[in-house]
């Protein structure tokens, strides 16, 4: 029997019922898993049980890409009409902003960050992203190709049918609104995963998607472990397409999983150890607050956190006391409460990660400038973290850490810094910071990155692409550009008069 979860929010900032299943969503009902097994959900405030939510196996996945199959094949892809598939992401959207509070109360419970964040953020701009594309959904089209006059030559973009969709713990309805708007937009049925460490927003997602009224069988749901789920859908001989979000280390192994089946196409968003550039003449004010929100924003759970801050010599020590002023002024506590700037990390996994990685800063000779350990004594919290008197090789400098932990690096002239800023595995973004646009542009286009920020940090827009260079991934997510990974393009020649 698929169990319902039901919780009462009674907090200075929302107050408010959620109650929904917690079982797989496939086909367009809720079903327990073929083992009738469960996962604890862990809210990382207290570090206590918030629910338990179905665990699905690979014979699951077996089920729900049957199921997007024969919609494909029925009601969807090629047989939806883009107008259709326009009104049904813009209901969508007009539901989930209906539920917004409720949808950003559940990130804040089940992911740790502050409510406030969760609704002028994720959940807003998860809105916009599913109306975005409600948007393009009548506009896919080909192009006529002039050949000679008796041949009619044209290319279509057709929907590539079933794809499977892996979602990070991070930005957990953000991430799955930028998977499912091109995806449906284009005419895609959808397999997709989010992680087990924080499904709950995913899950009520799926009510929203049936009463929206989109076919059974177009969306499903399976939450469950990457080692089985996300192993099997990687690997699934039916699914045309994967698309990633999380770690590089997992991104490979879904790339060689997608080789060695059926040569699925692959798009993925992997980590980022991001350079932040501070020049003498930058405003000082502004990139002090700028660099603070790029490397603590969603306690530094974010592979765009700006965490290597580079800072030029002639102001390198004025910034660097008025970041540590400003990074101390963050407020770090209970999610829902209105002053705070950073919840808990999102797991015990990620909190011990984060810990290891401030203990090898420190063993490494680094110096701990600012916080460096945990705060309270019940859930994940780490306090802001700024290390000083790095050197390259350290792994807090070359690492990702995915933490609340910047490090704060002088640098001399424009050369010197070009050749730090470019010296990672990674290339996801970057930022500089001077008030010499002319510097700013010429010092942007010569970072290896997939977006260079101008006088600011972590600006994300529904119509602008996003995505990495290097081991930062392949492909990218949103804007016109998004769509391009889900369709395949077909060329039709037709013979209007040519004799042999």
């Amino acid at each position: 029997m698929v169990s319902t979860f039901t919780h009462e929010f009674n907090t200075p900032v929302y107050k408010g019922r959620a109650s929904f299943s917690t079982g797989l969503y496939i086909n367009g009902k809720f079903v327990e898993g073929s083992d009738k097994t469960t996962i604890d959900v862990i809210n990382p405030s207290t570090g206590k049980v918030i629910t338990k939510v179905a665990e699905a196996t690979a014979k699951d996945v077996d089920i729900a890409v049957d199921a997007a199959q024969k919609a494909f094949e029925t009601t969807w892809g090629l047989n939806s009409g883009g107008a259709e598939r326009s009104k049904l992401l813009g209901k969508l959207a007009r539901l989930m902003e209906e539920h917004q509070q409720e949808l950003a109360a559940l990130e804040a419970l089940d992911n740790g960050k502050t409510f406030t964040w969760a609704m002028n953020a994720d959940t807003a701009v998860a809105i916009d992203t599913i109306r975005y594309y409600a948007g393009w959904a009548d506009k896919i089209h080909g192009q006529v190709q002039e050949t000679d006059e008796k041949k009619l030559t044209y290319s279509r973009h057709e929907p590539i049918g079933v794809v499977g969709q892996i979602i990070p713990w991070n930005f957990p309805l953000l991430m799955m609104a930028w998977k499912l708007g091109p995806a449906l937009a284009t005419g895609n049925c959808i397999v997709l995963k989010p992680s087990e460490f924080t499904p709950l927003t995913a899950i009520r997602m799926c009510e929203l998607i049936h009463q929206a009224g989109f076919p059974p069988g177009v969306f499903n749901l399976l939450t469950g472990y990457g080692s089985t789920v996300g192993a099997a859908i990687a690997s699934h001989m039916k699914i045309e397409k994967i698309a990633f979000t999380g770690s590089t280390m997992v991104g490979r192994k879904i790339m060689e999983a997608a080789a060695k089946s059926n040569l699925k196409n692959v798009t993925l968003e992997l980590g980022g150890k991001n350079p932040n550039i501070i020049f003498n003449d930058a405003d000082l004010d502004q990139a002090v607050n700028w660099a603070a929100h790029g490397s603590y924003w969603n306690h530094g759970q974010a592979c765009t956190a700006g965490s290597r801050i580079y800072v030029q010599s002639g102001v390198y020590d004025e910034f660097l006391a008025k970041f540590t002023e400003k990074v101390r002024s963050l407020k770090v506590g209970d999610p829902f409460a209105v002053d705070s700037y950073q919840g808990p990390q999102a797991s015990k996994v990620q909190y011990d990660r984060i810990m290891n990685f401030i203990q090898s800063g420190k063993d490494q000779g680094a110096t701990v400038h600012l916080g460096g350990d945990r705060n309270g004594t019940e859930g994940y919290y780490i306090n802001p973290t700024i290390f000083t008197n790095t050197t390259p090789n350290m792994k807090i400098v070359q690492e990702e850490i995915f933490g609340p932990v910047g490090v704060v690096i002088k640098f001399d002239d424009e050369e010197d810094v070009i050749r730090q800023a470019n010296d990672t595995v990674f290339g996801l973004a970057a930022a500089v910071f001077s008030q010499n646009i002319t510097r700013a542009i010429t010092t942007a286009h010569r970072l290896k990155a997939g977006t260079a920020w101008i006088n600011c940090v972590n600006q994300i827009h529904s119509n602008v692409p996003f995505g990495g260079f290097k081991q930062s991934g392949i492909g990218r997510e949103l804007g016109e550009y998004a769509l391009h990974n889900y369709t395949a393009v077909k060329a039709v020649q037709v013979n209007l008069g040519y004799v042999m």
